[in-house]
């Protein structure tokens, strides 16, 4: 839907856990740049990556829509 954009708590999830953007990337399967690009909003990831992503928290907790 164009005007909506997906917020993310991506650095506040990895500070909690003491991770770097590179041991979330290979904690989950993807490359540094993907993590990084999510993190921006550069790139809005897969169902399946968003919920590798969480590290145990709800994915509703770590991402949402804002208009």
């Amino acid at each position: 839907m164009p005007g909506i954009e997906l917020d993310n708590r991506l650095k506040d999830l990895r500070a909690r856990h003491n991770l770097t953007q590179g041991e979330l990337a290979e904690r989950v399967g993807v490359s540094r740049k993907t993590v990084k690009t999510v993190k921006k909003g550069v790139f809005t990831p897969s169902a399946t990556l968003a919920l590798r992503l969480t590290l145990g928290v709800k994915v509703e907790q770590l991402f949402s829509l804002r208009d």
